[in-house]
């Protein structure tokens, strides 16, 4: 089933899971998110992609050896995992975990909704 953006919004959510994932930076699709005060449940995952491509200065302080094998793998603080979402009710969101801290005392990441997606007709 293949979807399109219909509406960016890329706010924070609150994520939770019924087996907390074994490693806080590599983690799976969350079983519920809660935005804006109303929690959403993922009925199904649609999709899941990884990026680690280091953005902006972090992008040019490698040698190109080294950022070819961390856009592969990843390196400390650096990627993001996609995951598009049906919840009940129907509709279609990507999250994503960013991997990024955000200050010394803020180092494990956050969770993010990228935005709503529809189904493109005929692709089903």
């Amino acid at each position: 089933m293949k979807t399109i953006p219909s509406e960016l919004i890329d706010e924070p959510i609150e994520v939770s899971f019924d087996v907390p994932p074994m490693y806080e930076k590599r983690p799976d699709c969350p079983q519920s998110f809660i935005w804006r005060e109303e929690t959403y449940r993922v009925k199904s995952i649609l999709s899941e992609r990884q990026d680690f491509n280091r953005r902006g200065r972090s992008g040019r302080n490698m040698q190109p050896a080294h950022l070819a094998s961390a856009s592969r793998v990843g390196s400390w603080g650096v990627g993001r995992y996609y995951f598009c979402v049906e919840v009940n009710g129907g509709e279609i969101f990507e999250i994503y975990f960013d991997r990024a801290p955000q200050d010394a005392g803020d180092r494990k990441g956050h969770w993010f909704l990228r935005g709503r997606r529809q189904i493109v007709q005929g692709s089903e």
